[in-house]
């Protein structure tokens, strides 16, 4: 599996008037790719200190929830493992006496790629590593179109299967509908998200005018729990966990 580690250099600190006072000039980063390569030449001291602690990350980390039919991985404007994620909030509604219209999951909350085969806890705690919350909500039509305007801006963020939403390039929102139908200005509609979303995070900001709000704050609630628990049903069942680019959000070309 592959890991990312981020360098981050603050260059340079920058002097100003007679009295002390600095300010970061720039700041860089680079991404280096930690993967199998690495594991070539082992350094003998420095695997031997490590293997008590590997012993105990791997107890925790190793076990398996279930299985994914293919490697998946975020990107804008639909990606395979967005499309799973909004999947499972919706999927998961059932749990908590509730039916969304649709369901959000920010591609910033998903940080790592989902393997093909075998998916471990520590794959999961991977993709969603933060302590945010399933949560459920109501807006009016109006509301979400104006939801679907700022999902547009930025090229698209996860959603659910009953949403179809048409964009361009230069991040406008030409069209959208929820199973199949056209949005009513008036109407109510349910989503499903995460607790995060609901403070109008990643320029989402209509999540703010949110209204009947349930948002479960025990540890149980978080969303990789839910995710391993949609992946363990997945495998009781004899499934593979697989999810595809189906049209949820195009561009207009």
């Amino acid at each position: 599996m592959r890991r990312y580690m981020f360098l981050w250099a603050l260059v340079p600190l920058v002097w100003t008037g007679c009295k002390t006072h600095y300010e970061v000039g720039s700041v860089e980063r680079s991404r280096i790719l930690v993967d199998a390569r690495y594991d070539r030449h082992p350094d003998a001291e420095g695997t031997a200190f490590l293997q008590y602690y590997k012993h105990i990350v791997d107890s925790i980390m190793g076990p398996k929830v279930g299985r994914s039919a293919r490697y998946m991985s975020p990107h804008r404007p639909e990606s395979e493992l967005s499309n799973l994620l909004a999947d499972i909030l919706v999927w998961a509604a059932k749990d908590y006496g509730e039916q969304p219209d649709f369901g959000v999951y920010n591609m910033g909350g998903v940080r790592a790629d989902l393997p093909k085969g075998d998916v471990t806890y520590g794959d999961v705690l991977d993709v969603a590593p933060f302590e945010n919350k399933i949560a459920f909500a109501t807006l009016s039509g109006a509301e979400v179109l104006q939801l679907f305007s700022e999902m547009a801006s930025v090229g698209g963020e996860g959603v659910s299967h009953s949403v179809r939403m048409v964009i361009t390039r230069d991040g406008k929102l030409v069209s959208a509908t929820l199973n199949g139908q056209e949005i009513e200005p008036q109407k109510d509609y349910r989503v499903a998200t995460i607790d995060y979303l609901l403070g109008g995070t990643d320029k989402m900001v209509t999540f703010k005018k949110s209204r009947n709000i349930n948002s479960p704050q025990k540890v149980e609630n978080n969303t990789r729990f839910i995710i391993m628990d949609y992946f363990r049903e997945q495998n009781k069942q004899g499934k593979m966990v697989d999810s595809q680019i189906e049209g949820r959000v195009t561009i207009k070309e």
